[in-house]
């Protein structure tokens, strides 16, 4: 028996204990492709890349492809169209499952219908981040500034139709300033790289590694966190509705997806392999530090019924903007 075969051996025999039992079992057969639907160095794209590597002792090989653009929409339809069979998957989160089907007026996939929840891995708040040179302190100060400037003021976000863009229609629909201008980006990364360099006043980015760095430094200030309690990475920051802005919460879930049709028993294997990563220590730390809350008891059905709220949730809000691609 070749090296090849032992490793096709072993992965069958750790497959058998999670299928249920009769079930057949032919998967992996090949390397799994993962999607992740935005550029490399963004939230999203960190958490993909944790998976990737937790889940090749027992699946093989997972080959990442970053496919940005459209906020996400180009990685998320063709995920959508693949032969589900598992071998491709989307790293998603709530742009791709929830707001860009809300805002786009003919979509190209049902978030609910063509696809299938398998795990969502963590949650990741938005936040209210400015340079280092706008001259506002607080998140209170901000408003204030934000307000006199709006005409002159603009933020940066991950794309158009993202949750770092309607955190951001959020905020302005919040304070009374509609003026601010959208500048977006195909992806966290380039945008927060170019916030820390002065490029432009503001984002509205999801709390990742990079950005709590650029804060440490002193290159970006984090004014507040988008979320119901602060981040465990990041204690010392406030919520936005610590700061007084009531109904600030923008956090997006990040998670796996496969196309609606995967089999049953490869669906629940993935989700069982990636619970079990959920529960230990050190990967619960690393998505801690890269600015992330871990959902430790998620699931194909949990993941579902996020989407399904999520949608209703938001929908509203999209509305209120008159925004729609």
């Amino acid at each position: 028996m070749n090296r090849r075969e032992i490793i096709k051996t072993g992965l069958a025999s750790a497959a058998a204990v999670a299928l249920p039992a009769g079930a057949p079992f032919a998967f992996p057969e090949r390397p799994i492709r993962l999607i992740v639907p935005f550029s490399p160095g963004g939230a999203t794209d960190v958490a993909a890349r944790l998976w990737a590597e937790r889940m090749k002792p027992q699946l093989g090989t997972v080959v990442i492809e970053n496919k940005g653009g459209g906020g996400g929409a180009i990685g998320a339809t063709e995920v959508s169209r693949a032969t589900p069979d598992g071998h491709v998957l989307l790293f998603g989160n709530t742009s791709t499952q929830v707001l860009i089907p809300a805002i786009t007026e003919k979509p190209a996939y049902d978030p609910v219908k063509d696809f299938q929840a398998v795990y969502l891995m963590c949650n990741s708040p938005t936040a209210i981040v400015v340079h280092e040179a706008v001259p506002a302190k607080t998140l209170k100060e901000f408003i204030a500034y934000a307000k006199d400037n709006q005409t002159k003021l603009s933020f940066g976000t991950a794309g158009t139709g993202t949750l770092t863009h309607l955190a951001g229609e959020l905020f302005k629909q919040l304070i009374g300033a509609p003026g601010i201008t959208h500048i977006p980006y195909k992806g966290a990364a380039p945008g927060v790289a170019d916030l820390a360099a002065g490029h432009i006043p503001m984002m509205t980015p999801n709390v990742g590694g990079p950005l709590l760095q650029f804060h440490a430094a002193g290159k970006v200030r984090i004014l507040a966190v988008n979320a119901e309690k602060r981040l465990a990475a990041a204690p010392d920051i406030p919520t936005a509705i610590e700061a007084g802005l009531p109904g600030m919460i923008a956090a997006n879930f990040n998670g796996l997806f496969a196309p609606a049709g995967v089999p049953k028993a490869i669906v629940d294997r993935m989700a069982g392999l990636t619970k079990a990563a959920l529960a230990e220590k050190d990967v619960q730390d690393a998505l801690i530090k890269s600015g992330f809350e871990p959902i430790v008891d998620s699931g194909p059905e949990a993941g579902q019924q996020m989407v399904a709220s999520e949608l209703k949730r938001w929908t509203p809000v999209v509305k209120a903007t008159n925004f729609k691609i």
